[in-house]
Parts: structure tokens; sequence; C-alpha cells
């Protein structure tokens, strides 16, 4: 079947008793109490999903199989005369539980480039959308043009046994991970390089072809790729992306249709879509106190005018975690070594000094700090890419590995149809009068 696949096959045999045994002896322990506020206001912080790849640490940032990001930085392969992990790397760990050698993350992207050809008939869905469509529109309507390559969809029709769901599942995994770069980069190079297309490279690894087939041939772009790709790629189960690819892929719609899904989440907003606010409002801030690099004094104002206006400055506040996010540590790190003299990358580090100190002096918001979303704008936009609309359609394919590892994690531990319980607030009015049971069916 090939190591990786055989390498998973033993690790979900075992996750797979051990985890009947642990429900046969436990399955009716209680966990935590959930509170109406909580029903009401997203189930903010109840405790509902298993989700094997990553856990968010409050104090640390997200953990991959207990590793930091600093950790992996240090930890995973990287290419010959590179600083930043390959997600190739990632994605192993992601899978397998494991630190990954050379040759296992060799392994990965081989098969990656083997399993990268995009048939014609996708390019033909996305040309079929106006230009002036968003990338991100583009970029569902790929993946849904691809799902007419499902090895799941063609199998389970075929009266595919249970116990190898997980089987297909991997085999459209790992298929629809090669292909989205090449999606990617067409849908960039079609809306604003009109339709002059750059062809795969089959020697480069994958975030380094990414960048390539997007025109960005600098060794340092292809290596914050690297880093960016690892570092977006997963935030525990409960996020919306995440959440939704399995919520999706537990009514057993194949991979191709949950990514979808789960794209269409990281489209919100709230979601993906925030890393593309952060330079629209440091642009409009730009504009409005016309001066390219605005002072820290002009630049509280401006934090103070954006919060008295009811607004919120992107790309602060996080709703776990306690301190910065080490993904913008990460990406602030890499601007610091490659070009520390960029304006707007001095602009962000800037925002950074002054915003926490007047979140924190309004005793409105428990985390202060900036998430990944606050830095990785910036870095795009020295490099050239200056499109911030497309900037989701890169957090979507670096997304891919984590909820995608999931989705193969869960078919191979059977994880049932996700059908939470909902009611009406006629009924919560009810419990709250003690005229109807709590929890009743």
């Amino acid at each position: 079947m090939g190591i990786l696949k055989d390498r998973f096959k033993v690790k979900a045999e075992a996750s797979a008793a051990e985890l009947k045994d642990l429900l046969k002896q436990h399955g009716s322990k209680k966990i935590g109490e959930v509170q109406l506020s909580q029903i009401y206001q997203g189930m903010r912080g109840i405790t509902g999903l298993v989700s094997e790849t990553s856990l968010l640490d409050a104090k640390e940032g997200i953990r991959f199989r207990g590793y930091s990001i600093p950790e992996l930085q240090k930890a995973l392969p990287k290419v010959p005369n590179g600083n930043e992990p390959l997600p190739e790397g990632l994605f192993y760990l992601m899978l397998i539980g494991e630190l990954p050698d050379e040759e296992a993350v060799s392994y990965i992207t081989n098969s990656w480039q083997r399993r990268s050809h995009v048939p014609n008939h996708v390019f033909a869905a996305i040309d079929a959308l106006p230009v002036t469509a968003h990338p991100m529109t583009m970029f569902v309507t790929g993946i849904m043009a691809l799902q007419t390559e499902s090895n799941f969809a063609r199998r389970y029709a075929d009266g595919m046994a249970k116990k190898d769901y997980w089987d297909a599942v991997f085999d459209d995994s790992m298929d629809v991970i090669a292909r989205l770069p090449r999606v990617a980069a067409y849908i960039y190079r079609r809306k604003y390089h009109n339709n002059q297309h750059i062809q795969p490279n089959g020697l480069l690894d994958w975030a380094g072809n990414l960048a390539h087939m997007l025109g960005f041939e600098d060794e340092s772009f292809k290596e914050l790729m690297r880093l960016y790709m690892t570092i977006h790629a997963d935030h525990e189960g409960g996020n919306v992306s995440a959440h939704t690819t399995h919520l999706v892929g537990s009514a057993l719609s194949d991979p191709y249709l949950s990514l979808a899904a789960g794209m269409n989440g990281l489209a919100g907003p709230l979601h993906g879509l925030a890393n593309q606010e952060v330079v629209k409002w440091i642009t409009e801030m730009q504009t409005e106190l016309k001066t390219e690099v605005p002072t820290k004094g002009q630049i509280e104002a401006y934090v103070r005018k954006t919060l008295g206006e009811g607004k919120v400055v992107p790309g602060y506040g996080h709703a776990v975690l306690r301190k910065t996010d080490p993904r913008f540590t990460a990406q602030m790190d890499f601007a610091k070594r490659h070009f520390p003299n960029d304006p707007l990358v001095q602009i962000v580090w800037n925002v950074y000094d002054v915003v926490p100190p007047i979140l924190e002096s309004l005793g409105k918001v428990k985390n202060p700090w900036p998430n990944v979303d606050a830095h990785s704008g910036a870095l795009l936009v020295h490099y050239g890419l200056k499109e911030y609309e497309f900037y989701t359609v890169l957090f979507g394919v670096s997304r891919a590995l984590g909820v995608l590892a999931s989705l193969i994690w869960d078919r191979a531990l059977g994880f049932a149809l996700e059908r939470p319980k909902s009611v009406t607030t006629e009924l919560v009015k009810s419990w709250l009068e003690g005229k109807d049971e709590i929890w009743g069916e």
C-alpha cells in the first residue's frame, strides 16, 4: 500500500482497539456541564469533539501531536540549506503521531508529485466563473470539480466494506492535497496575471512548487511558503473549517465534498478571511492618515477611533490563547531575518506595541495579543503578492493538511454521524420554569 499508508494502518488499528476499550469502560462517564449561555453563544468551550492532530494550549499556542511550533521549527526536516520546516513533515506527524525522518518526508513529497495532475475539466469549471469572482469562490469550485476523481465515492458505490472507509479517504486526501497548489496557482494567475499560467516543477517540494507556480522564484519566498503552510495547517477540531470538514465527513461525504464545505467556512470574515482584513485595515489607516509609515501616536489614535466606532482591530484577540500567538512570533522572526526594514512590517510591529495595552485598559478582552492573521499579510505584500483577497486561498491550501489528516482518523476510528440535540427557546423557558425535564429526547 505504500509506507505512509502501512504505518497509518498499524497506528489506526491500535488506536481503534484502545478507543473501543476506553468507551467500554468509561462510556457513561459525564464530562463537564453545559451552561445556557454556551448553548446560545456558539457552543463556546463545550467539549464535544475528538481531534487527534492538534490541541490548542492557552499558554503555548497550538501543539501538533504535543509539539509546539518552535519545537517543530527545529525538529521537522527541511530542504537542503533551508531554515523552515517542510509541511510534508507536519502532515506525517499529524497522521502517524511521530516525528518523521527525511526519508519519510521525501516519500510524501514524491507521492504528492505523482498525484498532482489536475484534469482539464477542473480548469474549465473555474474558467466558467467571472474573473471578478472572489478567489475563494473559484477555489471551492475547483475542489468540487475535482470530486469526479473521488476513490471513496466510487468504492462506496461499489459496496466497499466499512473497515475500508479509511483506506479510500486516505487516497482521496492524498490526491486532493497534491492537487491544491496547482488549483490555487491557476486561480491566482487567471485572476491577477491575465491567464499567464506557470507549469509545475516536479523537482520541487510541495510548498516550493506552489511558490513557483504562483510566479515567485525568490528562494526566501519559497521558505515563507513552507513556514506559512506549516503554521496554518491545523488549529484543533472546533474551528469552523475543521469542524465543518469533520461534520460533513461524518455523513460519509467524500473528502472532496467535505473539504469544499470546510473551505466555505474558512471564507467567512470571522475565520480565514481575517488575514485579508488586517491588510485592508492597515491600508485604510495609511490612506486616512496620509502617510506610508504612521507613528505609534498616530496608530494609537486610529486604533481608538476604530474601537470607538464599534469595530474591532483585525488580527487581535483569541478565544483561547492568553499570550501572543506563536504563529505570529514565527512570522515576525522570519521578517526580522529577511527584511526587517520593510515599511509594512514595521507598521505591524508598531501596531503590536500599541494595541495590547489599549485593549487591556478597556478590560473587555481576555486576550489582547495578536493572532496569526496579524502578520501574515505583511510578509506576502513584501514579495509583491499584494492581492489580499487571495490570502485566504493560501490559508485553505495549508488548512487542508490538518482537516484531511483528521478526516482519515475519523474514518479509521469509525466515528459516527454527528447529530447534536437542538432545542427551542420555548423549551428553554419551560426548563427554567421547571415545567419540563431538561434534555428530554
